[in-house]
């Protein structure tokens, strides 16, 4: 019982994944949680007004399934296993952070200054994850899926547009973190 609140090794978690797309493969799906945006822009009836979204969501219910799974089990992860002490953050990283006035997350996993309730009395923060929402929007669609779709499905599957997607994916990151979050903050 005590594996379930640790921090599993890589070793573990990849080869669950990679059980869980081979399963996936067999029966002739692919994941991805971006998709499940276009479902359920569907189900809402937005296939009557772009043709995009006119298509048998019913045949991605397994997929809208696993968003269900992934709320249900971000919420029992937080009120059940908050537990981050066995997750170690590089000193480096805290320097970092710490020279742009954010402190250590001391306990949880995300600082507080970026992740906390004040963030949503910051006009500026509200500003930037309004436009990092609609970046992100725009990015996943224009990617054709999300970094999860095509960084575990589409590699897995050898997909050379998710491989060029996955290039980009580590570039954008580290030009973000080396030198737009240091003019943002």
């Amino acid at each position: 019982m005590n594996l379930l609140f640790q921090t599993w090794p890589w070793y573990i978690s990849g080869f669950l994944i990679a059980i869980i797309m081979l399963i996936l493969n067999y029966f002739g799906k692919v994941f991805g949680m971006s998709s499940n945006l276009r479902s359920m822009c569907s189900i809402a009836g937005a296939g009557k007004h772009v043709s995009f979204f006119d298509f048998d969501w019913k045949s991605q219910r397994w997929n809208l399934a696993v968003v269900v799974g992934a709320m249900f089990g971000g919420f029992v992860a937080v009120h059940y296993m908050n537990d981050a002490t066995n997750v170690s953050i590089n000193p480096k990283t805290i320097a970092q952070l710490a020279q742009f006035g954010i402190d250590a997350p001391n306990g949880k996993l995300m600082p507080s200054a970026l992740f906390g309730p004040d963030v949503f009395q910051s006009p500026k923060i509200m500003v930037l994850l309004i436009i990092g929402g609609i970046l992100i929007g725009f990015g996943s669609r224009y990617a054709g899926g999300c970094t999860s779709g095509h960084a575990i499905a589409g590699m897995s599957n050898l997909q050379i547009q998710s491989l060029k997607a996955v290039i980009g994916f580590f570039v954008g990151g580290l030009v973000m973190s080396h030198f737009i979050f240091p003019l943002l903050f």
